[in-house]
């Protein structure tokens, strides 16, 4: 068995502290039988674990794939211009013999690997065995090191295959590269090709991190200092020292590839030797160039080249008894090779661009006695490591090359000496040993720190358990989330190679999908739920034919089915219809960064706006987000009742108080009125969506836990302090003081007239909302559903008293008017509110009750307001003053009715006596239900019970469903 050369061989051979079985094709091929049997055990005795590749698939793979295209792209080598058909043909050829020799190596680590083995996959030609490895054993631990430089983004996204390559890497748990500039640049591929996050640690897809770092490599120093007492080598070297007498020796030791800067090298020699004459006699330079890759056309060519310009130096600068360049085409002994490097004078490492070039570690190891000066190229990945001790050049500028041969050949021996203690106490350090231990300690690290983070995600969603208790149930609710959900996601940054009708297609409803939820519709006991943040026209021409509810922009409007009779109602408003005019500021701002990010558009929605740059520069797009948030900031919403929501790669400005999880509430309600409580008594709920994370309560929600106004940030009011430090803006927002509004009463809910006054109640004997709710008021309920609050509020009797309020009382509007609107005060001072303030929105959260300040004034009729705020010009939109009056009906009882001054308290402070929340009606049902199935999909980072990948996940489990439906399997 013959070791192989190059780096890598020369780094591994010092890993000696780990039991270590080696993967790898063993330079042959051999026909399955006794042979191969033989040749297995031995090298299995030599822990050699062979991957035996026919000669075809080694062609292609290892001198096609990896050679031609991998190895030359990450050396910035531009690719071969492919003018023939035939040569894209070869690529294709040469991509699939790489994609199985990958899965030949995959093969035979499954055959070998025991659970808690780490496996080390090293350099290009294994780039996608992380992730085949990954698919069969997710907890295995996997790490993999480049060795050869990785290009910058520009430069690799040429590569024809890259993001499968990009994406088969970034499932190992661990990926290292030489120097920091090669990390860098694998981020910045994986952000710019892939649209992921790059972080300090590493590339993030949602939410699975995986880490990048940089491990610069070393040798076995100890090895060469070993071989340098051998009887042999100091004979050796005492041979070489007699046969250079009087003269410098210059070394220089490369494979004979295009990258390790032979031509240059000889080039500046060559121009050292014109201008410096008195130095031809004396210095030497014995290049030594390891054949490599014989066949290959360009490395003929280049070994040609060489041979050229040595006989030219040799012939015009040589004697009869001296040449100036020894130059030998062959591969020398270990020995031999440290005895050459003992008694050079100067070596040269001229290389084009290199991952690191171990040849400078093994020069300065057997320096120990001579302390010669290393020339080193500023294009290698040791120049970031020897780079204090080493005279670093441009290979490409033969002038300054060639100086710097002078300088070293005349550096005085005190300068040489520390030159060489900088650069030897650096090898001796960072040995091969040490980085093989860091690696795999590290690796151990990140696997440990994913397992932490795993603990977060939720598990995959098991179809047959959800197909199980689906056919069980009685009463079945089915809430799924509109894109990316039951539509493709459309993420990545870079589709110019789709058409823009296939990127359409992709954002609609397959037509199985359709076929899917239309039959499970038609289910007698079965409910469906159609959320999304789009609007009320996109939902319509999809599923306005189908018996499912629909909720348009994230809950605000709410759609029926049609009827028995096939009647269809209109779009209703769930909540308070909410102001719009920040929207106009808010679209010019957004149009504004729209024209100055390419790429990007904006989405005008009924109630929101939305700014997405998923088609956009990554990183450009990230960097106009976070301007973009500073001009709406000290803008537009620095007084707006709006909430910013910041997702992946967009920008939402939607009016506060609005989520998915907040609208699902009021949206069983609805349910319950139209089709009676006993229908809305899910024993299986199934929620599913592609939600931001603001949007997740509805999952929450389904747990049985509040829905409050600090998840929803339904807070009526926002107070922005702009704090402008050194050219920079911070946001502040501070919290509200009031957070909620008297709990009606059952006659109040019946609507009881205003002229009987209620009995007060006291702090004391108020009792806690069983089922409370956190809408932010005033809640607006179409005239459908009053009958079924009022019926619902005749149960409250026995439990709720009358309360006074100051001699007012609230009443709510009567059936003639559409809005409901509450009138709330008490015997101790409140705060009042008003609908038509501005951006003075109640919230609805729970408080502590406590005593209260005196009412500081009295206002009476509607549009009054106290005299300081009648003062100031954004008064009503002040933290600590707020007013909500109560609008009565023209019709009923108390229509021509005078009634009581409304009154009001301003709060010069934060106050603990807050008013109690409004409660509606108990919910319809048990929560949380039987079975219960929350499923986030295509994010791993989530409060839902389990993850789904993708939609098309979601499309197989509802044709799963809709079969068992129409089995009858229940």
């Amino acid at each position: 068995m013959q070791v192989s050369a190059g780096g890598l061989v020369s780094a591994l051979m010092g890993v000696s502290n780990f039991k270590t079985m080696w993967v790898g094709w063993p330079g042959v091929y051999v026909e399955e039988g006794p042979d191969r049997d033989a040749l297995t055990e031995a090298l299995a005795r030599e822990n050699y674990l062979p991957v035996y590749l026919d000669p075809r698939t080694v062609d292609l793979h290892y001198n096609g794939f990896c050679n031609s295209v991998l190895w030359q792209l990450f050396h910035y080598i531009p690719l071969n211009l492919e003018s023939k058909l035939s040569d894209t043909r070869t690529l294709n050829f040469q991509w699939k013999a790489h994609q199985e020799a990958n899965r030949k190596f995959a093969e035979a680590v499954f055959d070998d690997y025991e659970e808690g083995d780490v496996v080390w996959c090293q350099d290009y030609h294994l780039m996608l065995l992380p992730a085949l490895l990954k698919a069969r054993y997710p907890k295995m631990k996997v790490g993999w090191f480049l060795h050869t430089p990785f290009p910058s983004s520009e430069i690799y996204r040429t590569l024809p295959v890259r993001e499968e390559v990009l994406r088969a890497v970034l499932k190992a748990d661990l990926i290292g590269f030489h120097t920091y500039d090669y990390a860098r640049h694998f981020v910045s591929a994986c952000t710019r090709i892939l649209g992921l996050e790059g972080t300090p640690e590493g590339v993030e897809d949602n939410g699975s991190l995986t880490r990048v770092a940089a491990f610069p490599i070393g040798i076995d120093p100890e090895r060469f200092q070993r071989a340098l007492e051998r009887v042999d080598v100091r004979s050796h070297i005492a041979e070489l020292l007699n046969r250079y007498a009087g003269r410098k020796v210059m070394l220089g030791v490369d494979r004979l590839d295009m990258i390790k800067g032979i031509p240059q090298k000889l080039l500046a020699f060559e121009e050292f030797l014109e201008e410096h004459p008195e130095w031809r006699d004396k210095v030497l330079l014995v290049q030594i160039a390891v054949p490599s890759r014989t066949d290959v056309p360009e490395y003929q060519k280049l070994r040609s080249m060489v041979h050229e310009i040595v006989g030219r130096i040799n012939g015009h600068y040589g004697t009869l008894t001296h040449v100036p360049i020894h130059h030998l085409d062959r591969q020398l002994s270990f020995h031999e090779l440290c005895a050459l490097y003992a008694i050079t004078d100067v070596a040269l490492v001229t290389s084009l661009r290199d991952g690191m070039n171990l040849v400078s570690y093994e020069y300065v190891a057997c320096q120990s006695d001579n302390a010669g000066v290393l020339i080193l190229s500023e294009f290698t990945g040791a120049s970031q490591s020897l780079g204090a001790g080493a005279i670093l050049v441009n290979p490409w500028n033969i002038t300054d090359l060639s100086a710097a041969i002078g300088d070293a050949l005349t550096m005085t021996e005190a300068e040489r000496r520390e030159r060489h203690r900088q650069n030897h106490m650096h090898i001796t350090i960072h040995t091969s040993q040490t980085w093989a231990e860091t690696f795999i300690s590290e690796l151990n690290d990140t696997h440990v720190e994913a397992e932490l983070r795993t603990k977060h995600i939720p598990p995959q969603l098991e179809m047959d358990c959800v197909l199980r208790d689906f056919t069980r149930s009685k009463q079945r609710l089915l809430v799924l989330g509109y894109n990316a959900t039951l539509t493709t996601a459309v993420e990545a940054p870079r589709q110019p190679k789709r058409h823009f009708d296939q990127i359409q297609a992709m954002t609609r409803v397959a037509p199985t999908v359709y076929n899917s939820i239309a039959s499970l519709s038609n289910e007698p006991n079965t409910t469906v739920v159609v959320f999304s943040g789009s609007d009320k026209a996109r939902l319509d021409e999809t599923f306005g034919n189908l018996n499912v509810w629909l909720a348009a922009e994230n809950g605000i409007f709410m759609r029926p089915p049609p009827d028995e009779v096939g009647d269809q109602e209109d779009w209703a408003t769930m909540g308070e219809v909410p102001k719009k005019e920040w929207m106009e500021s808010v679209q010019l701002v957004f149009d504004y960064f729209c024209e100055r990010t390419p790429r990007s558009f904006v989405e005008a929605r009924e109630t929101s706006v939305i700014w997405n740059y998923k088609y956009a520069d990554v990183e450009f797009g990230r960097l106009q987000a976070r301007d973009l948030l500073q001009h709406l900031w000290t803008g537009p919403i620095s007084n707006a009742p709006v909430n910013i929501v910041q997702g992946s790669k967009s920008v939402e400005v939607r009016p506060v108080g609005i989520s998915k999880g907040l609208a699902m509430q009021r949206l069983l309600l609805a349910m319950a009125e139209r089709n009676g409580i006993e229908a809305c008594d899910f024993d299986f709920v199934m929620v599913a969506g592609h939600f931001l994370a603001r949007d997740e309560n509805i999952f929450t929600f389904f747990e049985g836990v509040q829905v409050k106004p600090a998840e929803n940030q339904g807070r009526h009011l926002h107070h922005h302090q702009m704090h402008h430090r050194q050219g920079q803006a911070t946001l502040s927002v501070l919290p509200e003081t009031v957070e909620g509004a008297e709990i009606a009463t059952a006659s109040q809910l019946s609507g009881t007239s205003p002229g009987r006054p209620p009995t007060q109640t006291t702090q004391s004997n108020r009792r806690p909302a069983r089922h409370s709710s956190a809408h932010t008021g005033p809640l607006l309920l179409h005239s459908h559903h009053r009958a079924y609050l009022r019926e619902q509020a005749a149960q409250l009797d026995d439990r709720m008293q009358r309360r006074s309020i100051d001699g007012a009382d609230g009443t709510f509007a009567s059936d003639s008017d559409r809005d409901i609107e509450i009138t709330s005060s008490r015997s101790a001072p409140e705060t009042s509110y008003s609908m038509d303030s501005g951006p003075s929105r109640p919230s609805m959260s729970h408080s502590p009750l406590a005593s209260a300040a005196p009412a500081a004034s009295t206002t009476g009729g509607k549009g009054d307001s106290p005299p300081h705020q009648q003062h100031h010009p954004h008064s009503q939109q002040h933290p600590h003053s707020t007013r909500w009056r109560g609008r009565h009906s023209a019709e009923g009882p108390s229509a021509n009715t005078h009634h009581a001054p409304t009154p009001t308290t301003s709060y010069s402070s934060f106050s603990s006596g807050l008013p109690r929340p409004l409660e509606l009606p108990p919910l319809p049902m048990k929560l949380p239900p039987k079975h219960l199935y929350t499923c986030t999909v295509g994010r791993n980072r989530s409060q839902a019970r389990f993850f789904v990948h993708g939609s098309t996940e979601i499309a197989a489990l509802l044709a799963e469903l809709a079969d068992a439906s129409s089995l009858g399997y229940y």
